[in-house]
């Protein structure tokens, strides 16, 4: 298992600082935002692209994931989704998501993650139907992934379509392609009741990568920086162990856009106090 750090909580900071500023903290993967002001592939010349690539070579830093979650660049943190009532509003996500990876597979990534869908409520839709758009809009990208052998990995959260892992299950059987997975964030789990050691041994034939984040006891959505929470860090690691993962677990503290260099050292020193292995 190797350990890297998400460009969502350096919004403050370029791509370029953001990665050389991870590299010396001594991360040896980053996770890429697909979203203002990093990478949103719409704005990415083949130029930028390459600056990228070289940057990453020349640290030896590798890209463990790609994150096409948020759209700020034409939304907000779920919007557009992938069940809006508006198909013209839906597509922009579909498409996006194959912007993302076509990108991904330019920068070598292996996958991309995405929302579950969106936010659970939706006045217009009952939940089987908002699952079975889902499901539609997943096929209409998974070509693109076939193509450039490139996995999009759906990612549970708390107040949204897919919640839980029985959840996930249930959708994740509706695909016979390998190329759509499961993006393990440990915290999500923890807030919806369920003990992540667990889900890890569930799981684990769908998780290709994983996010790490604390939280409070009471369970609250809110990523703490490791050790400052409630969530049996250690434990999760070992399992992960366990069921032979060999991935990256990359650290997502995006709440700490004004101080994400101290956020991302003092995750790192808790890590290296772990004593997983």
């Amino acid at each position: 298992m190797e350990f890297a750090f998400s460009t969502n909580a350096f919004k403050k900071y370029s791509l370029v600082e953001t990665i050389n500023v991870l590299s010396e903290i001594g991360y040896g993967g980053i996770e890429i935002l697909c979203d203002v002001p990093h990478a949103y592939p719409k704005t990415q010349s083949d130029s930028d692209i390459s600056e990228i690539k070289q940057l990453l070579s020349k640290l030896n830093i590798s890209v463990s994931n790609l994150n096409a979650f948020t759209l700020f660049a034409i939304g907000d943190t779920y919007h557009p989704s992938w069940t809006e009532n508006d198909l013209n509003y839906r597509k922009l996500r579909i498409d996006h998501t194959i912007d993302c990876i076509k990108l991904a597979s330019k920068l070598g990534a292996k996958n991309i993650s995405t929302e579950p869908g969106g936010p659970a409520m939706n006045n217009e839709l009952t939940k089987n139907e908002s699952l079975k758009i889902f499901e539609h809009g997943i096929n209409q990208v998974l070509k693109t992934a076939e193509e450039t052998n490139v996995t999009v990995l759906v990612e549970p959260e708390p107040g949204l379509l897919i919640e839980n892992s029985e959840q996930f299950v249930d959708f994740i059987k509706n695909f016979e392609t390998e190329l759509i997975g499961l993006n393990l964030d440990i915290g999500h789990f923890f807030c919806v009741g369920e003990d992540p050691s667990q889900v890890i041994h569930k799981l684990s034939e769908y998780i290709h990568h994983v996010h790490l984040e604390d939280i409070s006891a009471d369970r609250r959505h809110n990523h703490l920086i490791l050790g400052e929470g409630a969530i049996d860090i250690g434990s999760a690691l070992r399992s992960l162990k366990d069921i032979g993962y060999d991935g990256f677990i990359t650290v997502e503290l995006y709440p700490y856009q004004d101080c994400p260099v101290y956020a991302a050292k003092q995750a790192m020193k808790f890590i290296k106090s772990l004593d997983y292995l």
